[in-house]
């Protein structure tokens, strides 16, 4: 086949990039014009959809997981989204944690609407000062001291009485008292008066023992009577304690009473405040006496505690202003304690302390009643938060606790708040591949997050969404200070975007990697001391981002510069084709050739792959190997089996080989091999196969014809190489501008196959023919020598197998 006659395969240079030429930008695009802001993310209305239908969902589990590639927008656009939604919302309620007067060790969460939370918190500042002028002033009234007074006098009287009862019994037996304090003595008497020690020792020792009997007597009286007085000294106590405690309360009383008033439709405050009651009662002393040496004097204090009236503050746990909506919270760092609060602690001298105030909140519960918005791989990046994060949203309820207390080997006395009901809806941010990830191995993703948001990276090229690229270049420009695009930089730019998105009709919506550009496009052109963006400015900063990263497609090229790596780029072999692959290192994609030979023999063992055999290949490309038999059997194995070994390997491949692209280039060579026709060494063939011939599209075709582009470039281009690929691929193809000006000068080619067959007649330059009405196909063509080297191998085999069974016969004699 002549080269005019695969000029109907060759692809015109208008065919490798859609152009957006001045003429075409101008149509959407006006430097001069500010544009409006965006509304919204441009060409994501399929996730912006999900992400509405997931938010207006209230029952249980629609909660949300959004995904997309990095760079299309979707955590802007998702706070973006959110924010609006819930401008519209509720606002919920107000938490405070409150001392629990009954079981210290477990404070009591209480909620109020909106903003109530610190008035509430200085409606108790205000109720304590308050208090400490009030309850002073009260035990300062004459009515307070006469009946203090009057329960100390009836306590004297009392005491009075009986130490007078028991000074005459002891009078009756020769006894005095003597008050030594803090002791009551017996002083034994004779004749009125008190007998020294050693006269008593001196005594008759009948009369001495009747004396120290009736001592015994006296002391037996003296101790009923002390106790009778302790009785009333415990009473006079206890009266007092109830005088004060009924004082402090009629002051403390009309204070809390006010407030009771106040919050008359919170039940859980009016129980805190008769607790507050009853504890100002029983501590009124707090309120009496100066502020130092107070933990020395009042027995519930703690020695290290600095403040005693902490016990009737408010912890404003949560707050949120009224008439702004339901809360949007964005927890960039969603570490456990970030999210669920913890429990503070002061250092004291060898011990740490700590109370209800000290009980922070974190972004579960400020985001309570609203919307909760994370990062699903800072998440997973938490040993304890994915599982704390899953027990709250299945319980309806979040609880403030420290992880050490959960893995103390010795269980220890902290703090126990009481849970907090939760209902918010969660947004998680993170990739398609750990969508994937937790779908299949945790049970509880897929009944937690049923609202799935998906983020295309890729959006189609029509006149509305270039208008969109417009108003997004101009926006950009405008509020990063950068210089406007002329017509050709935008066209330069909207061809970068379909190169990106790899396809003629479409753009991408990767609008960061847009931004890049845009900075250093501009940013050249400042250095040139011009006022715009030119398309030569635009080509110049897409190639500067390029070479940034070609490090390793440029040391690859060189070892096939050097030789180092075998590629053959001028004349024709047997059996050995070039095929295309893409490499991806650091976010940037290249093609590389790889050689590929195939050596055909008679035998049985059909195609083998030395990749597969050796275990270097993965399944696809094993599954593509396969495919070749069905192929080969198909053309040439239909009325007598194929006795034939082919075998193929990747030259100088070290690692492992996956992808079906390569298909059909082993099929090519397999052929060459078999009819013996050489295949052209300048032209490279990427493209899958199916087993009736069929090509079918890749991916990477730009990337893997720029690739061998380069490799021809710098050898030296004679207008013999090119590529070939599938005609799917042809609306793919957005390749640079050195190469479409190479193949607009005849220099190099790119040619859009359909079948097998016709990619033999470029590569080779021969027809492969059809089979007449006897089956064979017509001398002269690539399969009919490919036949005929088939048929040489089945008498090869045929002649072994006789030759066997003779052998077999004469050793089977007698």
């Amino acid at each position: 086949m002549n080269r005019i006659a695969s000029e109907k395969y060759r692809l015109s240079s208008d065919k490798l990039k859609l152009v957006c030429t001045e003429k075409d930008a101008a149509l959407f695009y006006d430097p001069e014009q500010e544009g409006d802001e965006l509304d919204g993310l441009i060409g994501q209305e399929q996730g912006i959809r999900s992400l509405t239908f997931g938010l207006a969902m209230e029952a249980p589990g629609y909660n949300i997981y959004v995904t997309g590639p990095q760079g299309t927008g979707k955590s802007t656009c998702t706070m973006k989204i959110v924010t609006d939604f819930a401008v519209a919302g509720k606002e919920p309620e107000d938490w405070c944690y409150l001392n629990n007067f009954d079981t210290q060790d477990q404070p009591l969460a209480v909620s109020l609407p909106a903003g109530q939370g610190r008035i509430f918190q200085t409606d108790m500042e205000a109720l304590v000062e308050d208090l400490k002028v009030f309850i002073p002033k009260a035990f300062q009234s004459s009515v307070y001291e006469k009946k203090k007074t009057s329960i100390v006098e009836s306590l004297q009287n009392k005491m009075d009485s009986l130490f007078q009862r028991m000074e005459e019994v002891a009078a009756e037996n020769s006894y005095t008292l003597q008050q030594i304090p803090p002791r009551i003595m017996l002083i034994p008497m004779k004749d009125g008066k008190p007998i020294p020690k050693e006269d008593f020792d001196g005594l008759p020792q009948e009369e001495r023992e009747k004396m120290e009997e009736r001592g015994r007597f006296l002391g037996q009286k003296l101790d009923e009577a002390l106790r009778e007085g302790q009785k009333y000294e415990n009473k006079a106590k206890e009266a007092i304690a109830q005088l004060e405690q009924s004082v402090a309360a009629a002051a403390a009383e009309f204070q809390i009473n006010r407030l009771k008033d106040k919050y008359k439709d919170f039940p859980k405050v009016i129980h805190y405040l008769d607790q507050v009651l009853e504890d100002v009662k029983k501590n009124h002393l707090i309120f009496r006496i100066p502020d130092g040496g107070m933990g020395q004097m009042i027995p519930f204090m703690n020695p290290e505690e600095q403040d005693p009236f902490n016990r009737f503050k408010v912890n404003v746990f949560v707050s949120n202003e009224p008439g702004k909506g339901a809360p949007v919270v964005f927890e960039s760092s969603p570490y456990y304690y970030n999210i669920f609060g913890k429990i503070e602690y002061k250092s004291q001298v060898l011990a740490v302390s700590t109370d209800f105030t000290m009980i922070k909140s974190g972004a579960i519960h400020r985001a309570n009643g609203g919307y909760l918005i994370l990062n699903v791989h800072d998440l997973l990046s938490d040993p304890f938060s994915w599982e704390a994060l899953k027990k709250a949203l299945k319980y309806g309820k979040t609880t403030v606790e420290n992880i050490g207390e959960q893995y103390r080997l010795v269980p220890t006395v902290g703090l126990k708040p009481e849970p907090i009901p939760l209902n918010l809806k969660l947004i998680l941010l993170g990739t398609p591949y750990l969508f994937t990830l937790l779908d299949y191995y945790d049970e509880d993703f897929r009944r937690l997050f049923k609202v799935k948001a998906d983020f295309d990276s890729t959006m189609k090229r029509t006149p509305e969404n270039l208008k969109k690229y417009a108003h997004f270049v101009g926006q950009t420009c405008r509020k990063e200070s950068q210089l406007p695009l002329t017509t050709g930089a935008m066209g330069s730019l909207v061809e970068y975007g379909s190169r990106l998105a790899g396809d003629q009709e479409k753009l991408t919506t990767r609008f960061n990697l847009l931004a890049n550009l845009i900075y250093e496009a501009s940013a050249l052109a400042r250095q040139a001391h011009g006022t715009k963006v030119e398309r030569r400015h635009m080509e110049k900063a897409i190639e500067d981002m390029r070479s940034r990263l070609n490090l390793i497609e440029q040391k690859i090229q060189e070892h096939i510069g050097k030789g180092n790596i075998l590629i053959e780029t001028q004349g024709a072999e047997i059996g050995q084709i070039n095929g295309l692959s893409v490499l991806e290192t650091g976010g940037y994609a290249f093609g590389i050739p790889s050689r590929i030979t195939a050596r055909t023999y008679a035998g049985n063992e059909g195609v083998l792959h030395i990749e597969r055999e050796t275990e270097m290949s993965g399944s696809i490309h094993t599954k593509g190997v396969l495919t070749l038999a069905g192929y080969l059997g198909g053309k040439f194995g239909q009325k007598k089996p194929l006795a034939m070994t082919a075998q193929l390997t990747f030259e100088q491949s070290y690692d492992e080989v996956e992808g079906d692209s390569a298909s059909s280039t082993e099929l090519y060579a397999i052929l060459s091999s078999l009819s013996g026709v050489p295949l052209k060494q300048g032209l490279a063939v990427t493209g899958s196969v199916d087993q009736r011939g069929r090509i079918q599209p890749i991916g990477g075709v730009n990337e893997k014809i720029e690739g061998f582009f380069d490799i021809c470039k710098k050898r030296g281009l004679t207008g013999e190489e090119g590529v070939l690929i599938p005609v799917q691929n042809i609306r793919n193809l957005m390749l640079r501008e050195e190469v479409i000006q190479a193949a607009s000068r005849g220099e190099f080619h790119v040619y859009g196959v359909s079948t097998i067959e016709e990619g033999l007649e470029i590569l080779t330059g021969q027809p492969t023919g059809e089979p007449g009405l006897d089956g064979k196909y017509p001398e002269g063509t690539l399969f009919h020598a490919a036949e005929k080297k088939l048929q040489e191998f089945g008498k090869g085999i045929y002649a072994l197998s006789l030759e066997t069974k003779k052998l077999k016969k004469r050793i089977e004699l007698p």
